[in-house]
């Protein structure tokens, strides 16, 4: 049973352009790891601050291994590296994002397009 994980980033107005250009930018080491099946960057329209990092995983051990891993380090080493120092971020968005906070689910049904 697939898992994902949603990481709830709080962006200020003025630093979502920042954000949004680390993530572009990131090394996409993600996308190699073992059990990694999705990623996407979900940006507020409704007037929130809260910008929303959506990873879909094989099980909850691959997501545990991939945050354990010297690629993840690196990554968020590097992301926190070029940030001003502002704020702090758990997990993705280094400096960029104010706050954050991690969810998680199970995937208990999921759909696709009907194929013709």
């Amino acid at each position: 049973m697939s898992v994902v994980k949603i990481n709830v980033l709080t962006v200020s107005a003025e630093r979502r352009d920042e954000l949004e250009r680390r993530f572009a930018g990131r090394a996409g080491l993600v996308e190699n790891a073992d059990g990694f099946e999705g990623f996407e960057l979900l940006r507020p329209v409704d007037g929130t601050d809260r910008y929303l990092v959506y990873t879909k995983w094989r099980s909850e051990e691959d997501f545990r291994a991939w945050t354990e891993s010297r690629a993840f380090a690196e990554g968020h080493a590097r992301a926190a590296a070029e940030g001003s120092g502002h704020g702090h971020g758990h997990g993705h968005g280094g400096p960029a994002a104010g706050a954050s906070e991690l969810w998680g689910f199970e995937v208990v049904e999921s759909a696709g397009p009907a194929e013709s």
